[in-house]
């Protein structure tokens, strides 16, 4: 009978190794807190192609939710490969942002569309130049010497923000309760289309909000953009830059 036992016990610890391991168990909602999930529904769309970046945040209405000082943050975005990276950033307000070159060449980065305007001039490989996002809004960002290379920095009021995954969802958590504005900003889209996007939600402690919001054949603006100087791109040389 012994031997029946340890041969037993040694089955099923062989089989329980087997196994898949469990799965985590999802954090539940803070009895305090509240959360937001919200999915954009886009229009259809080939199966390869990319929704637009999007990003989802939420201001309070009340001024006991919008009192407290948002962080003072420290951001970069990467100059590599003729890229920036990460495309979209999104950051509080009053945020700084490192704009390194990683890159064996010169860059000229600038930004002079609606949300910060600022020019960092030349500078070479290895330097790194910073910008104080002191305003709301979205900063469109080029290099004044390789046209093909563009990237966004959303600055928003508030610490309760999420870009959409590849699914177009999107998850905030750590809410404190109350009403808020739910704000949308989409690449592309034209800001008169943003502004209907808006909506509000109330929030309660310990509960989870899910909302859709529908971003189906609103207009987009045009892609291209100009230099620094307001003119288009020289041709395509062999420079080594």
């Amino acid at each position: 009978m012994k031997i029946f036992a340890a041969h037993a016990r040694t089955a099923l610890l062989c089989a329980s190794a087997l196994l898949p391991p469990l799965a985590p168990a999802q954090n539940p909602v803070s009895p305090q807190r509240a959360e937001l999930r919200a999915h954009l529904d886009f229009a259809p769309r080939p199966t390869k192609e990319p929704a637009p970046a999007a990003v989802v945040w939420l201001t309070p209405l009340l001024p006991a939710n919008s009192g407290q000082a948002l962080p003072a943050e420290r951001f970069t975005l990467a100059q590599k490969n003729r890229m920036f990276t990460p495309h979209l950033l999104v950051v509080p307000v009053g945020s700084v942002v490192s704009f390194p070159n990683l890159d064996p060449f010169y860059h000229n980065v600038f930004s002079l569309f609606n949300g910060k305007r600022f020019d960092l001039g030349l500078y070479e490989s290895g330097k790194s130049k910073d910008v104080v996002f002191s305003r709301e809004g979205a900063s469109y960002i080029f290099c004044d010497i390789h046209p093909q290379m563009s990237a966004v920095v959303l600055s928003v009021a508030s610490q309760h923000y999420a870009i959409t995954d590849r699914n177009e969802n999107v998850h905030i958590a750590d809410i404190p309760p109350g009403d808020y504005d739910v704000h949308v900003w989409i690449e592309g889209l034209a800001h008169t289309s943003l502004d209907h996007l808006l909506r509000r939600v109330h929030l309660d402690a310990g509960k989870s909000e899910s909302i859709s919001i529908d971003v189906r054949n609103l207009p987009h603006e045009p892609a291209t953009h100009l230099n620094k100087f307001g003119q288009p791109y020289p041709a395509a040389s062999d420079s080594i830059y």
